[in-house]
C-alpha cells in the first residue's frame, strides 16, 4: 500500500505544478498520470503566457502567475523558453476597439493596470507587419510565451527533485473515503492520503463523478499548425477576438497559428482527427492581417485533448461534497499560463485550509449538479 500526504490525479502543467509546490512545503506528494506528464494540453499548446483578455475571475491568479513566470528559472531549474514581448490584441475596426476601451476602462475601475489601449501608431511600432486597416488594440506589456512540453517537464523534474513521487502510465480507477483517509484505486494499486487533487484536465470530470458531483465539462482539441521558417517580423504574441487567432513567431523563424478551431477528439483513445477546412480559415485570416505571411507554407499542425468548461472558465477549489479533495481542472483552452500561480495557490489551499489569492467564482458548485444526499 502506497501512502502519501496528497494524491495529486494528473500529469499536466497544473499536476507537477501542484506536485512541485506542495513538496516545497514540506508534503509528500504523489502524482498519478495515465499516460506521461504534457502528453495532452499541457505538452501540445500554443504556449501563450498571457493575462490579457481574461475574464474576472482569473485575473488574480493569472497575475500571481505572472510574478512566478518572471522568475521560472529560479523556480524550476530551467527558463522554459520563456520571452515577454508581451501580448496585443488587435482592433479590426473602429467598433471592436471601442469595446477594448471600454473593457480596459472597466478594468482600471477594478484596480487592474496591466491592459493598456493603444492607437494606430503604437501598434504599428509593437507589431509593424500588422495591416494597415487596422486602428489599435490593447498589450499586456508583461505577458509573453514560453514552450509548453519543455515547461511541463521541467516542472515535473523539480517536483521529484524537492521530494515529489511521479507514477506515469497508470490510470485511476476509484475514489473512496477509508477511515480519515482517501483511497485512491489505480492500475497499479492503491494510494492512501488525508487529500487527494483533481487536475486531471479532460478527464477530470470522471474523477468528480466518483465524489457525486458531475460537471458539464466538454472535451475539445484547439488546433495549432506551423509555417516554414520566416525572416524576423514579429516580437509579441498577436490574438485576434472577433475573427479568433494566436499568432507568434519562434526564434527559429517559424510562426505558430492558432485560432480556436477544433480538432474531432476522441478520448478513450487519446486521439484527435485535423479538421483541415477550419484550418483553412485560420490561414486565411493570416494571409489577409499580416501580407508578410503570404510566402510562409504550412508545415504541420496538431491538436491537444483540452476540458472546455461552459462558462469558459476553470473548476478550482474545494469539492463541494468530499472534505479533502479539491479541483483544478477545466482550463478551457488557456490554462498554461495559470499552471505556476494555481498550483502554488492549491498547495496553500491543501497545507493551510485558505489561500490569499483570490478564487472567488471557480468553484465546482456554481454548476448545481451535484446529486442528492
Amino acid at each position: 500500500m502506497r501512502t502519501a500526504d496528497v494524491v495529486v490525479i494528473g500529469g499536466g502543467i497544473h499536476g507537477c505544478s501542484t506536485a512541485l509546490h506542495l513538496a516545497l512545503r514540506g508534503l509528500k506528494p504523489i502524482l498519478v498520470e495515465k499516460d506521461y506528464a504534457g502528453r495532452h494540453a499541457s505538452g501540445v499548446n500554443a504556449g501563450g503566457v498571457r493575462q490579457l483578455a481574461r475574464d474576472l475571475a482569473e485575473i488574480p491568479l493569472s497575475i500571481s502567475s505572472m510574478d512566478l513566470w518572471e522568475k521560472i528559472e529560479d523556480l524550476v531549474g530551467d527558463d522554459c523558453g520563456f520571452t515577454n514581448n508581451g501580448t496585443v490584441l488587435v482592433a479590426e475596426n473602429d467598433e471592436e476597439l471601442a469595446s477594448f476601451r471600454a473593457r480596459v476602462d472597466d478594468l482600471r475601475m477594478r484596480g487592474y493596470t496591466h491592459e493598456e489601449l493603444i492607437g494606430r501608431d503604437e501598434l504599428k511600432r509593437l507589431v509593424p507587419a500588422v495591416s494597415d486597416h487596422c486602428p489599435g488594440g490593447v498589450v499586456s506589456r508583461r505577458d509573453g510565451a514560453a514552450d509548453p512540453f519543455r515547461t511541463t517537464q521541467a516542472f515535473r523534474k523539480r517536483a521529484i527533485e524537492r521530494g515529489a513521487e511521479v507514477i506515469e502510465g497508470v490510470t485511476v480507477t476509484g475514489l473512496a473515503r477509508v477511515g480519515d483517509v482517501w483511497r485512491v484505486e489505480t492500475s497499479a494499486g492503491p494510494i492512501e492520503a488525508p487529500k487527494v487533487v483533481n487536475a486531471a484536465g479532460a478527464w477530470a470530470d470522471r474523477i468528480a463523478a466518483m465524489l457525486g458531483e458531475p460537471v458539464p465539462l466538454t472535451v475539445v482539441a484547439p488546433m495549432l499548425m506551423v509555417t516554414s521558417r520566416l525572416p524576423a517580423f514579429i516580437d509579441p504574441v498577436v490574438i485576434l477576438r472577433g475573427r479568433k487567432l494566436s499568432f507568434k513567431q519562434l526564434d527559429n523563424g517559424t510562426v505558430v497559428i492558432g485560432g480556436g478551431h477544433l480538432a474531432v477528439p476522441y478520448r478513450d483513445r487519446n486521439e484527435t482527427v485535423i479538421d483541415w477546412t477550419k484550418l483553412a480559415i485560420s490561414a486565411r485570416t493570416v494571409w489577409e492581417l499580416f501580407p508578410a505571411m503570404r510566402i510562409a507554407t504550412i508545415v504541420r499542425a496538431w491538436a491537444g485533448i483540452e476540458a472546455y468548461m461552459p462558462d469558459g472558465i476553470p473548476v478550482v477549489g474545494p469539492s463541494a461534497t468530499s472534505e479533502g479533495v479539491y479541483h483544478q481542472f477545466g482550463f478551457s483552452t488557456h490554462g498554461f499560463q495559470l499552471g505556476p500561480g494555481t498550483g502554488a495557490m492549491m498547495a496553500e489551499l491543501v497545507a493551510t485550509g485558505a489561500t490569499n489569492v483570490p478564487i472567488d467564482g471557480l468553484g465546482i458548485e456554481r454548476f448545481g449538479t451535484l446529486k442528492p444526499g
